[in-house]
């Protein structure tokens, strides 16, 4: 399953971001056997290249652990050469065209109408609405009228009730961080984490048109 697959399949991305980078990997690995598909590294999680190259080898080539908080072409590249099958920004990067990188799919950072032009016109895979709090699901309702075929991505201040709200207003997927991860990317409880992934996945599931 590739990545769009598996955010309109799942309906969730995950996004680990923490201080410790053994309990970072221990969060990944988890969130993985939960079932969660696809699961982004913040690039702000201390030797995050380092938890996403020792994740993807333990889960294998074909695991969805991609790169967050991608601000600079370079970031790009040095989240690449460490194994991320994916790249997420939280903004327009200049210098970073998925025509570069054809084989990494990007969900580049947008908020306005204008910004969500210019990431398509990057060649953006996904848009990443964000921050999503700022307009809510309503604002994301309002922008599908006129980009009805973009694949929206809310990150920012999600939690189950609002991934609903999203999700019905047309989102293929939701991004979330600290309401799924708490602190476990901290050395957080893993069982904790464990029964929230669970009960994330079951109100997604449920609240998904």
């Amino acid at each position: 399953m590739n990545l769009m697959e598996s955010l309109r399949t799942h309906r969730l991305l995950a996004i680990v971001r923490g201080n410790d980078p053994g309990a970072a990997l221990r969060t990944v690995l988890t969130l993985a056997e939960e079932g969660v598909g696809a699961i982004e590294v913040s690039l702000t999680t201390h030797d995050a290249l380092g938890v996403i190259t020792r994740a993807r080898a333990a889960l294998g080539p074909d695991a969805l652990v991609g790169a967050g908080t991608v601000r600079t072409a370079d970031d790009a590249a040095r989240a690449v050469d460490a194994g991320a099958s994916y790249l997420v920004t939280p903004a327009l990067v200049d210098g970073l065209l998925s025509a570069d990188i054809p084989e990494v799919p990007v969900l580049m950072g947008a908020l306005t109408p204008s910004e969500v032009e210019l990431a398509l016109a990057r060649g953006a895979r996904a848009v990443k609405l964000f921050p999503a709090s700022l307009g809510g699901p309503r604002y994301l309702g309002a922008l599908r009228d006129p980009f009805p075929d973009v694949p929206f991505v809310p990150v920012g201040g999600v939690d189950a009730a609002a991934a609903r709200d999203y999700l019905a207003r047309g989102a293929i997927a939701v991004g979330v961080g600290s309401p799924l991860i708490g602190d476990a990317a901290d050395g957080g409880d893993l069982g904790e984490l464990r029964t929230r992934a669970a009960a994330f996945r079951a109100e997604i599931t449920r609240g998904a048109p």
